[in-house]
């Protein structure tokens, strides 16, 4: 039996409007091993709100609610604001969709990084920094120390996320959140930092959660999926067994994707129920 990092159960994500209540994650309840847990669906669906939620990183006036987010028995949302800091970035970390806006224009990258290792490890200047060049290697960046002293605007997409990923992974955290870590990128440095975060995940024994839009990614990548719909899961299923998903949610999303070994001359419309979004929510749990 796998072991469980993250024990969520009946997470609530609320936000006040001028027309009432809006309830952008409905009811999710799920566990995370020491696996990759992918979580899919449309913009809208609450897939980064629950990441978001996990880290308590929604503020006021959003209202996060949940019957326990519980890190190896340990319950997140009994926690204080300066406990849940020693948890971020160092138990659970969060890779954001943009390293552009992730990473502070006016600081060198070695420096963001150093900053990053010293937060959470009481280490000297020089063993952060000897820490964050082996960070940078593991990543499969070359020249690190010319990184090291760039900014990150002379940075490529790839590049940045790869140093998101390192900043991310050096307090070595228990489970890593990784918020469409490959959307802008073209589709072989795509396949290049999935690589890097498999082997990082396999020889550390973490947990990942991997959110994403791309069907077809994640059931290629990771090895359980939730589909949420309007802030519900609706569907769980083994990433390989994927595309034969029941839920008429997920089959007209897989369907309305293009298939080099199924071409059509037409895709297919997504067409919505109204009781996809009042159903219960699925329980995600192992």
């Amino acid at each position: 039996m796998m072991s469980t990092l993250l024990d969520v159960q009946n997470l609530w994500v609320r936000f006040p409007t001028r027309n009432g209540v809006f309830d952008a994650v409905r009811g999710v309840s799920f566990t995370l091993g020491r696996e990759r847990l992918g979580i899919v669906g449309e913009s809208g669906s609450g897939k980064s709100m629950t990441g978001r939620a996990i880290l308590r990183l929604i503020r006021p006036p959003g209202i996060v609610e949940a019957d326990q987010i519980s890190l190896e028995g340990q319950d997140l949302m009994k926690l204080s604001e300066k406990d849940m800091r020693a948890v971020r970035g160092q138990r659970i970390s969060m890779v954001m969709q943009d390293p552009k806006f992730s990473l502070n224009p006016v600081m060198t990258i070695g420096d963001q990084i150093i900053e990053a290792y010293r937060l959470h490890n009481s280490a000297s200047k020089a063993d952060a920094y000897n820490k964050s060049l082996e960070m940078l290697e593991a990543v499969s960046i070359r020249d690190a120390e010319r990184v090291m002293r760039a900014y990150p605007h002379e940075m490529s997409g790839g590049m940045g996320q790869r140093i998101m990923i390192a900043m991310m992974l050096i307090p070595n955290p228990e489970i890593l959140i990784a918020d469409e870590p490959t959307s802008a990128l073209d589709v072989s440095v795509q396949r290049q930092v999935l690589d890097i975060m498999d082997k990082l995940v396999k020889e550390r024994g973490m947990g990942l959660i991997f959110i994403s839009h791309d069907l077809n990614l994640v059931a290629d990548f990771c090895d359980r999926v939730l589909i949420m719909y309007s802030g519900r899961i609706v569907e769980v299923c083994d990433a390989d067994k994927l595309h034969e998903a029941k839920h008429p949610y997920t089959r007209g999303l897989l369907n309305s994707l293009p298939r080099l070994d199924a071409p059509r001359d037409r895709l297919e419309v997504l067409e919505r129920d109204p009781e996809w979004s009042e159903a219960p929510s699925v329980s995600g749990s192992e």
